[in-house]
């Protein structure tokens, strides 16, 4: 038997968000971080590195290295969109190239968050009390309404900034496990009409999931979705099972479940086949996760999303295997435990957010009103108090008033020097004058609208990203780069011909050879007595001996991150032949 729907919403409530602000908030989250700045440590240059080595014809396409050495993040799809883009575009720096695929890939996260929750919400248990007299929302105008909601609630999660703006792996998954969520959405709504492009979709998801690295996250993913699914169909029955076959009870050769499960197969299958599919292991016994600093990262990376999914999850506890809940929560499952039990957990987290932000919108029909106007005020004076730090300190940089964060700033960055960029400055100040007016627009209007308690959440967390990608983007390229230490080994050695490498990491290797313009060699690589220079990582020196003929190198400086002092390379310089 079917349990009554809690969500009470009035057909006032559901009015639309403008689809102009709603662009230009997602334009104002998705280019900042992806224009203007350098590679940033270390999975970001790291994997910059890999496309610049397979665009340069020095990798494998289909086993991306860098030196004769395997990515350190497995999946060659990731690398093959920036590598193409590369080489699509010489006309640009690679820097920049790259980035247009990922800013696509973000693109496409957010648009298929939307119509994930579009299509869930449009599930007959997802929908509102029906009145005695008239006057509920209607369905269309309702799933759009939670899909706006989704929307903003995706964009206010605070993990999703950093990592949704680096040209890694990890934003491809995301990209494709939203897509392959939206496709089970779209499975799952009774009034499909084409069944056979959500097939395609889901396809086109598990293979690019597989090939990006992640075959077992993509296999439980997906299994589990297909079980939400059959489910689903087994308890429906519709009354035109010409035009709406998806739920059609028997399984046939037409079944869009039934070829969605032998894509899944056959993904599996040819990535076991190529190699692509590890051993199934714990990064991470159970006995040695840090729940403490697990439990930590969980709240913040995923606020303000998950107060929101506890609520949908009790209020919606009756319908806790329906589609509109089920789906969701189960990415939502994977991803989480995934993330307990992996060595870089806030990378594998990221995969949640998507879901979480679908579950989130559920709970809007039913929040009291007290709730969402503590929800506002927390927003309100936490995203004010980040912006007004922002530009304090920016301000301190400029003019060295107040004088204690402009110490701190000197101190934390010794060597920055600050320069005004009008451009900059007219951006930082265009998104504070934005907020500012935001803030009077949801006090004085709409007040009824469903997604009126995630616009500020989402509209705060998109003007802190915006204004450290403006106002502090000069910093934390000093900060975040290997630029600069790049730069300085390149002034110390010759850049004509090629300097040893030994012990340094992909990201350390792909900043010599972007930023410093070197060629390097690692060590006991053929042509290595050509090399003049050799570059050590100081953890490396200890053995360096039983690798190289020290009787041929004496050693010329140490070279620190003036940002870090505990990270320092040591450069050789060759003696005799």
């Amino acid at each position: 038997m079917n349990q009554p729907t809690p969500a009470i919403v009035t057909q006032s409530a559901v009015r639309r968000l403008p689809r102009l602000a709603l662009i230009l908030f997602c334009v104002a989250y998705v280019l900042p971080g992806f224009l203007g700045r350098e590679p940033w440590k270390n999975a970001d240059v790291s994997a910059f590195g890999v496309m610049l080595e397979m665009a340069a014809g020095h990798s494998s396409w289909w086993s991306p290295q860098v030196l004769g050495v395997a990515a350190e993040e497995a999946g060659p799809l990731p690398y093959w969109l920036g590598a193409a883009f590369i080489k699509l575009l010489p006309f640009v720096s690679p820097d920049f190239a790259v980035r247009i695929p990922f800013a696509l890939l973000l693109t496409l996260t957010l648009i298929c968050t939307w119509y994930t929750v579009y299509h869930l919400a449009r599930q007959p248990a997802a929908q509102p009390v029906a009145f005695a007299f008239g006057g509920e929302a209607r369905p269309t105008d309702y799933a759009r309404a939670l899909a706006d909601a989704g929307l903003l609630a995706l964009m206010a999660c605070l993990g999703l900034a950093q990592l949704s703006h680096e040209t890694t792996p990890d934003l491809a998954r995301l990209a494709w496990v939203s897509l392959l969520l939206f496709a089970a959405a779209r499975l799952a709504h009774a009034g499909n009409r084409q069944p056979g492009r959500s097939v395609l979709t889901w396809g086109v998801a598990i293979f690019a999931l597989v090939l990006s690295g992640a075959p077992w996250v993509a296999t439980l993913l997906a299994s589990g979705l297909l079980l939400v699914l059959w489910r689903s169909r087994r308890e429906s029955r519709l009354p035109d099972p010409e035009t709406d076959w998806p739920l059609e009870a028997p399984v046939t050769t037409r079944d869009p479940l039934l070829w969605a499960t032998l894509f899944l197969a056959a993904a599996f299958a040819i990535a076991t086949y190529a190699g692509l599919v590890p051993p199934p292991a714990l990064q991470t016994p159970l006995d040695e996760v840090e729940w403490r600093s697990w439990t930590k990262l969980l709240i913040w990376f995923t606020w303000p999303a998950w107060p929101l999914v506890l609520w949908t999850l009790w209020r919606w506890r009756h319908q806790l295997l329906r589609p509109h809940v089920a789906l969701p929560l189960w990415a939502t499952l994977v991803s989480v435990v995934d993330s307990a039990l992996s060595d870089e957990r806030d990378r594998a987290l990221l995969l949640a957010l998507p879901a979480l932000a679908s579950l989130a919108a559920f709970a809007l029909p039913t929040l009291r009103r007290s709730v969402s106007a503590l929800v506002d005020w927390f927003t309100l004076v936490f995203f004010s108090g980040c912006a007004l730090v922002i530009w304090v300190i920016w301000v301190a940089m400029q003019t060295g008033v107040p004088a204690k964060p402009a110490a701190n700033v000197a101190r934390l960055a010794p060597g920055f020097v600050p320069e005004f960029s009008f451009l900059l400055f007219a951006l930082g100040a265009l998104a504070t004058a934005a907020w500012i007016w935001l803030v009077a627009w949801r006090v004085g209007k709409h007040r009824q609208a469903l997604w009126k308690s995630l616009v500020l959440p989402a509209a705060g967390s998109t003007l802190c990203w915006l204004l450290l990608m403006t106002l502090w983007l000069p910093l934390l390229d000093f900060g975040r780069s290997y630029g600069p230490i790049s730069r300085s080994i390149a002034n110390l050695v010759s850049t004509q011909g090629c300097v040893l490498a030994d012990g340094l990491s992909q990201a350390q290797i792909a900043a010599l050879q972007y930023h410093g313009r070197l060629v390097v060699v690692r060590t006991r690589a053929s042509g290595e007595e050509q090399c003049r220079n050799l570059i050590v990582d100081p953890d490396n020196q200890p053995t360096l001996d039983q690798r190289v003929d020290l009787t041929q190198w004496a050693f010329k400086a140490t070279v620190r991150r003036l940002t870090d002092n505990k990270e320092r390379l040591l450069v050789y310089q060759r003696v005799s032949r």
